[in-house]
């Protein structure tokens, strides 16, 4: 008995032992990770303090604490930041889909700002910037150095007045200067309309009207084209399209899916994932569906062409996405201001994380660039070839009533408006190619 006690004696005493010899070297890692902390923290205030004493001309605290707190969340990613109180404002108004500005979503690459997407109908759009331009100058000064809150800084102003930014655009030799005039940017986040016999919906952002927007819009034109028996298919067009609203982009995903994962966000922690489902109902019937995408289609739009991409519910045609796949979250602080941080990233139902890769889509189809025709062209185009029928004396067809004239005279005039499209939108026609071809070979009931 004196032996086993002693034994166990003995035990307790080795775990002991081992339990000190473990933990100590952990708590002294432990300790000098707060010292260091700690005089980096005093070295932050003499730094503030030598500044402030001797820095060439007056500097105000306020502007200092708020610059250390910026350059400490862009350090992380391209997507975090400060909020002071006026853009938090901004940014609370731009999710409700009326601010001032130029119409541009912006990041920073290799210290230049560049153009993630200009937004539909805004003064920046109609100006001809494009997704991908790299924005060098404001009004002369340049942008070089500056972090992206203090050169979107640069680019506000008052509704009305004139701003004159510097563009660098792959493909053209040198950069050029670009006019544009601010104003109340209105952003109407979804547009449906029919083309021949397809429903065509431009998603522009994710905002807290995007999904009842397109429900309604997508009903109103079904509607016009006389019910779902006379709808080729649907167009869901995200290019340009910056992102938004997570709940949104689950929403318009779910709009169109029965069941199964749309999206998760996976944390630091494992144990603060989510992850989001669809629930029965599809607006589409099981109608096709096809997705427009571009470089210009971040975030949002990714996580719904993802989404119904792997689901096998939709063809993504276009160019390879954006490739934003981080969630920030968006904390209030005191004063009103606000700090945008990224806490998770996104992965589409497959488990693939799209971050810096982008949605590629399943056929590539590049947009061709704008050019204007000659006016040889143009009277080249305009010139009819002959066909029989110009023949003097030729012989009627009477083998047509005027009622099977007139479908083919229709059906004519529809084959020549999808052409007349390629030339304006040449990515959206091939959408639709996509689904007449579907249709045809589609089983009658």
């Amino acid at each position: 008995m004196k032996k086993f006690v002693m034994a166990a004696i003995g035990g307790t005493l080795a775990g002991a032992v081992l339990t000190a010899q473990i933990a100590g070297p952990l708590v002294a890692q432990e300790n000098r990770r707060n010292t260091t902390v700690y005089e980096q923290l005093d070295l932050f205030g003499d730094i503030f303090e030598r500044i402030r004493a001797q820095y060439v001309e007056d500097v105000d605290s306020a502007d200092l604490i708020e610059a250390a707190i910026n350059g400490m969340l862009t350090s992380l990613d391209p997507h975090s930041s400060y909020l002071a109180p006026e853009d938090a404002q901004d940014m609370r108004e731009q999710t409700r889909g009326e601010f001032g500005g130029l119409g541009i979503e912006v990041t920073q690459e290799d210290g230049w700002v560049k153009v993630v997407t200009p937004m539909d109908g805004t003064p920046a759009f109609n100006a001809g910037i494009e997704s991908g331009d790299f924005i060098t100058q404001v009004n002369g000064e340049s942008l070089l150095g500056l972090n992206l809150t203090e050169a979107v800084e640069l680019m506000k102003g008052p509704v009305g007045s004139e701003i004159i930014i510097t563009i660098v655009r792959e493909g053209t030799a040198d950069p050029f200067d670009v006019s544009i005039v601010r104003d109340i940017i209105k952003l109407t986040a979804v547009r449906s309309r029919a083309e021949g016999n397809t429903v065509v919906m431009r998603v522009s952002t994710f905002n807290d009207q995007t999904y009842i927007n397109l429900k309604e819009g997508l009903a109103k034109t079904v509607e016009e084209l006389g019910g779902l028996d006379s709808v080729d298919g649907f167009v869901l067009d995200l290019r340009n399209n910056p992102g938004g609203l997570l709940n949104q982009a689950i929403r318009v995903s779910d709009a169109f899916l029965e069941a199964g994962e749309i999206v998760s966000t996976r944390g630091r922690d494992p144990q603060d994932g989510d992850r989001y489902n669809a629930q029965a109902g599809d607006l589409a019937e099981g109608k096709p569906i096809v997705v427009l995408i571009n470089g210009g289609s971040a975030s949002a739009s990714e996580i719904v062409a993802g989404a119904l991409q792997d689901h096998r519910r939709a063809i993504v045609v276009g160019t390879r996405s954006f490739g934003k796949g981080s969630v920030q979250t968006v904390m209030p602080l005191r004063s009103d201001g606000a700090m945008r941080l990224t806490t998770a990233r996104y992965y589409t139902p497959s488990g693939r994380s799209i971050q810096a890769l982008g949605v590629s889509p399943d056929i590539i189809v590049q947009q061709p660039p704008r050019v204007r025709p000659t006016e040889e062209e143009q009277e080249k185009t305009e010139r009819r070839t002959r066909t029989e029928a110009d023949l003097r004396g030729s012989l009627d067809n009477d083998s047509l009533s005027d009622d099977e004239q007139r479908q083919i005279e229709e059906e004519r005039a529809a084959a020549e408006k999808a052409a007349e499209l390629r030339k304006s939108d040449y990515q959206l026609a091939y959408a639709i190619d996509i689904l007449k071809g579907l249709s045809a070979i589609a089983p009658r009931e």
